[in-house]
């Protein structure tokens, strides 16, 4: 077997700490940032990043280049992505590390070998908090890192991409599918140029036959709850347990970071939601929407929605992604930082008659579909990636 390098993060990488916003020395150019809510394992969620300023002797301390690793500090401390400059001029906040490894590490290597640290646990000896988890960056330099040659390096990651660069691909196709049936949603319900909107008379200025309601007199807004998590019966069961943790950033969710047994979900306030169920986070990550793949129980920080009526699940969810981002707008300049239930009130959408609610859905169906097939095709990739990572990273498995 080759023989394998160790060392301490520290001295074989570059590691930097966000910076922490001050509004009394806030001067200089004003930069989109990463913060701990925007970073997954192994990809960013760019929609909607803050901006803050940064003085030009900053740039360099704080900004983000290509194969630089950005590593959560607290949340859920170690996760991390590589930053492929998706978004120029991106700098970074306080709640995360930037980690720049030196020439003799590949950053892939290097973000595969924290994926299975993270997953084996092998950062929480770092750890401080009792309650709230951080990862110092005096921790952070002393882990220790075991490596090959370079060449072996780059063969691991290679192999190992394959499998990220599939799931990109898909997620790239799955982005293009949204995007189409948000803009036929916009088209349709915003725009007003519905199919026979020629022959149609404005009344009110709404369409004849269609009517002006507030998301609260369109959908059901349901509420959820957590089972008491000293009582070890109502955990770890086939039922998954939605929270704003859980969200993704496409359509469908299906699988949870933690589940609920059958006596959990009687003992909370929670309900069995059942598939194609409209999740809202209304805490932490806020706004962010899902539909429900699997029947599943949802948390307090949540909102569950369910069409009244004739609305269908497509139509519900197309139509809160609409008044979400409407929200945001309005909120320019203030913090969107939760959703109530009168926040649903303010949500204003316009509901046609029933034949034409058909005609959306039957031209929705195929492409939520094909996002659904695409998602569990990712899940699969995942999967198989996830069972070469312990192998290949222990030498186990030679390449």
């Amino acid at each position: 077997m080759t023989r394998w390098a160790k060392s301490r993060l520290g001295d074989v990488a570059d590691l930097c700490l966000g910076k922490m916003l001050d509004e009394q020395k806030n001067k200089g150019d004003l930069l989109p940032y990463l913060a701990n809510v925007n970073v997954r394992w192994g990809e960013f969620d760019l929609e909607n990043l803050r901006e803050m300023r940064f003085a030009h002797n900053e740039m360099d301390r704080y900004g983000l280049k290509f194969g630089d690793i950005v590593m959560c500090e607290g949340g859920e401390p170690g996760r991390c992505a590589i930053w492929k400059e998706s978004v120029p001029g991106t700098m970074i906040q306080k709640a995360l590390h930037r980690i720049r490894p030196h020439k003799c590490l590949d950053y892939r290597y290097l973000f595969y070998f924290f994926l299975h640290t993270g997953r084996t646990g092998g950062f929480a000896p770092l750890f401080t908090g009792a309650t709230i988890k951080h990862l110092p960056k005096q921790s952070l330099s002393k882990l220790e890192i075991e490596y090959p040659p370079l060449g072996m390096q780059e063969r691991i990651a290679e192999l190992l991409s394959t499998y990220d660069d599939l799931i990109e691909n898909n997620r790239r196709r799955m982005s293009l599918l949204e995007e189409s049936a948000r803009l036929l949603y916009r088209e349709w319900f915003v725009r007003l140029r519905f199919p026979g909107y020629e022959h149609t008379p404005i009344v009110d200025s709404v369409p004849q036959g269609w009517e002006r309601r507030t998301a609260f007199d369109s959908m059901h807004v349901l509420s959820g709850g957590t089972p008491k998590t000293s009582m070890p019966d109502y955990w770890d069961g086939e039922t998954p347990f939605f929270t704003p943790k859980d969200a993704t950033d496409g359509i469908w969710v299906s699988t949870c970071e933690r589940s609920v047994t059958e006596l959990g979900i009687q003992n909370c306030n929670s309900k069995l939601y059942p598939r194609d169920t409209v999740f809202i986070t209304a805490r932490g990550t806020v706004g962010k929407l899902n539909m429900a793949q699997v029947p599943m129980a949802m948390s307090q920080s949540c909102y569950a929605l369910v069409g009244k009526d004739h609305l269908s699940q497509r139509f519900v969810y197309s139509a809160m992604e609409a008044g979400v981002d409407a929200l945001r707008q309005q909120a320019v300049g203030a913090v969107f930082d939760a959703i109530v239930v009168d926040t649903f009130k303010r949500i204003n959408l316009m509901v046609p008659p029933v034949p034409l609610l058909h005609l959306f859905d039957e031209a929705t169906a195929p492409i939520f579909d094909q996002v659904e097939s695409l998602t569990q095709q990712n899940e699969k990739l995942r999967a198989a990636r996830d069972l070469l990572l312990p192998r290949l990273m222990s030498g186990e498995l030679a390449v």
